[in-house]
C-alpha cells in the first residue's frame, strides 16, 4: 500500500501542471437555423399555435416517452440537430440515439454535438472520427489537457489546473430544426430512461415548441462558439483505414410508444407530429442559463445572472407556496436566508430530495443533513425519497420505477410558475457548474407536477419531523397503511452513518 501511494505521489508530481491546452485552435463559427418556419417541424408548430400564444410545453415524466421523443425529433429533423449534454453514455440508449444522429447527418441534416469533457475518457479517436463524417461535428467543453485515456490520469495531469477543470457544463438540451426542443434533468444513458439494470433515475424533462426554442438555441450557440468548446479533432486522430460504422436499424430499446398514452393522458409526441398538430400547454416562458464564462470563475454578464440567482429570486417572489424537487439539496447561507424570509411571510414550503439510501452521492448528503433541523424548525415540509418504498411500490407515483434515485430538478411557485432544468439546489450548481432551464407560467403544468407528486406519496417518501418528546429527527413512513417511525437514517448501515459523521468536518459545501 505504501509503495502504491509513493508511485501515485511521484506520478502526480511528474504530471501535475505539465499538460496545457493547445492555444491555436480553429473553430468554424456556426449558429442555429434562422428559418425554422421553412421546415416541416416549424410548420407544425405554426399550425398548432392558439391565438395570442407563442410557446407550447409538454412534461415528459417517464423514461420511455422521454427517450421516444428524442428519437422522434432526430428522425423528423430536416435541417439541423443541436445536442448538448453533460453525460452521453455509450450504452444501449446512447448508441441508439447516436445512430439516429448519424442517420440524420447522412440524409443532409447538420448535426452539432457538444459534450462536457468529464466522461469522454478514451473516446478521443471515436469522437474525432464522428466529426470527420459529413454534416456531423462534435466539440468537447472545458477539456482536460492531458492524460486523456482515463479519468484518473486526466486528474493527475490537471493538478496544476484544478480550479478550471472543476467547472463543468451541466446543461441538457436537444433541439430539432430550431422549432422543437427538449430540456430538463436527463442526460443520455440507460439509467435516465428507466433502462438501467442496477438502478435508475427518477427524472423530468419538458418538451418545448414555438418562440421559446430560438432562445434555447441561442444558449447552445453561446456554448458552441465559446473559447471553451474544442473541436473533437484537436484531441483525436482519424486513421485513413478506419470508418465509423454506418447507422444500423434501431435496437429493441427503441420501442415505439406511439400508440400508448403517457401517465398524464397524453398521446406520444411522435403521433401528434405525424398528425400535423400538437396538443400542448401554451404559456409565457423564459430561458434562464449561465454564461460559458462561468467556467473561468465568472458569473456571467453581472453578479445576478446565474441560474441559481434567478431561481432564488423566483422562490422569493412567492405569494402562497413553494415546492422544490432536487436530488441534491444544500441550501447554504443564501438559501437558508431566503427560506427564513419566506417563512416570516407565511409562505408554505415543501422540499423533496433523496434520502441517504436513495442518494447516489453520500458526500453531498453530508451538506444537506446539516440543514434538516433548521429547515424543520422554520416549518418547511421536508420529504425524502424512500429507497425501500420505491422498490416495494415499483414506482414513485408516475415518475419512476424500482431501484430509483431522484434526479429531477423542479421548482413550482404559487401553483403556476414552474422551473424545470439542470440546476441542483446545491453549491456546485450555484457556483461551479453551468446550468440552464425554463421558467414557465403555466397552472396546467404546475397541476400536472402536483398530481405526479401526490400519487403513492405516502408509500414512496419519508416525512421528516422533530420528535415532540425528544426533539430528535424522525423519519415517518407508511407501510400498507400503517405508520412507521425511524429514529436514524432509514435503510443504511450504522457503519455508513458513522463514516459520514467522521467525514462531515472535512466536507466543505463548496466542493459538494
Amino acid at each position: 500500500m505504501m509503495k502504491n501511494s509513493l508511485l501515485l505521489l511521484t506520478a502526480a508530481l511528474l504530471l501535475g501542471g505539465c499538460a496545457t491546452l493547445p492555444e491555436q485552435v480553429h473553430r468554424t463559427p456556426s449558429v442555429a437555423l434562422a428559418t425554422p418556419q421553412d421546415t416541416r417541424l416549424g410548420q407544425i408548430v405554426l399550425a398548432s399555435l392558439p391565438a395570442g400564444e407563442q410557446s407550447g410545453f409538454r412534461l415528459l415524466p417517464t423514461g420511455s416517452f422521454a427517450f421516444d421523443t428524442r428519437i422522434a425529433l432526430a428522425r423528423r429533423a430536416e435541417r439541423t440537430l443541436d445536442v448538448q449534454y453533460y453525460l452521453f453514455h455509450g450504452d444501449e440508449s446512447g448508441r441508439a440515439i447516436g445512430r439516429e444522429l448519424l442517420a440524420a447527418a447522412k440524409r443532409g441534416v447538420r448535426v452539432r454535438v457538444l459534450l462536457d469533457d468529464i466522461a469522454t475518457q478514451g473516446q478521443d479517436d471515436l469522437l474525432a472520427r464522428l466529426s470527420s463524417r459529413p454534416n456531423f461535428e462534435v466539440r468537447v467543453f472545458n477539456p482536460f489537457a492531458g492524460g486523456r485515456s482515463r479519468l484518473f490520469t486526466r486528474v493527475l495531469a490537471s493538478l496544476g489546473d484544478l480550479n478550471r477543470v472543476n467547472h463543468r457544463m451541466h446543461n441538457k438540451l436537444f433541439v430539432a430544426d430550431n422549432a422543437m426542443a427538449i430540456t430538463g434533468g436527463r442526460n443520455i444513458g440507460n439509467e435516465y430512461f428507466m433502462q438501467g439494470t442496477a438502478s435508475n433515475f427518477i427524472d423530468l424533462d419538458v418538451f418545448a415548441a414555438g418562440a421559446i426554442v430560438p432562445q434555447l438555441s441561442a444558449v447552445f450557440d453561446d456554448f458552441w462558439n465559446s473559447d471553451y468548446a474544442y473541436p473533437a479533432t484537436v484531441f483525436g486522430t482519424v486513421p485513413l483505414d478506419v470508418e465509423v460504422a454506418p447507422p444500423s436499424p434501431p435496437t429493441a430499446l427503441v420501442a415505439a410508444v406511439e400508440a400508448v398514452r403517457d401517465p398524464l393522458g397524453h398521446a406520444a409526441l411522435a403521433t401528434e407530429i405525424d398528425a400535423g398538430r400538437l396538443a400542448l400547454a401554451w404559456a409565457p416562458a423564459s430561458v434562464v442559463a449561465d454564461s460559458p464564462d462561468k467556467v473561468a470563475g465568472l458569473s456571467g454578464r453581472d453578479a445576478g445572472a446565474t441560474v441559481s440567482h434567478h431561481i432564488v429570486g423566483l422562490m422569493e417572489s412567492a405569494q402562497s407556496d413553494v415546492v422544490v424537487i432536487s436530488p441534491y439539496f444544500v441550501p447554504g447561507k443564501i438559501g437558508m436566508a431566503a427560506m427564513q424570509r419566506l417563512a416570516a411571510r407565511g409562505i408554505r414550503m415543501v422540499v423533496l430530495t433523496n434520502s441517504l439510501a436513495a442518494n447516489d452521492s453520500a458526500l453531498v448528503h453530508i451538506g444537506y443533513a446539516r440543514y434538516r433541523r433548521p429547515m424543520l424548525e422554520l416549518g418547511v415540509h421536508l420529504y425524502e425519497l424512500s429507497a425501500t418504498g420505491a422498490q416495494k411500490r415499483n414506482r414513485l407515483g408516475l415518475f419512476g420505477s424500482s431501484h430509483a434515485s431522484l434526479h429531477a430538478k423542479v421548482v413550482v411557485v404559487d401553483q403556476r410558475r414552474v422551473f424545470i432544468g439542470s440546476l441542483n439546489l446545491d453549491a456546485r450548481s450555484a457556483r461551479t457548474n453551468t446550468e440552464m432551464g425554463l421558467v414557465i407560467d403555466s397552472p396546467v403544468l404546475a397541476a400536472e407536477i402536483d398530481g405526479l407528486l401526490r400519487a403513492d406519496h405516502d408509500e414512496s417518501v419519508y416525512r421528516l419531523r422533530l420528535s415532540a418528546r425528544t426533539g430528535a429527527l424522525e423519519w415517518v413512513a407508511t407501510d400498507d397503511g400503517v405508520e412507521v417511525v425511524y429514529t436514524s437514517e432509514p435503510d443504511v448501515s450504522s457503519l455508513l452513518e458513522f463514516g459520514l459523521w467522521l467525514l462531515s468536518p472535512l466536507a466543505p459545501e463548496e466542493l459538494l
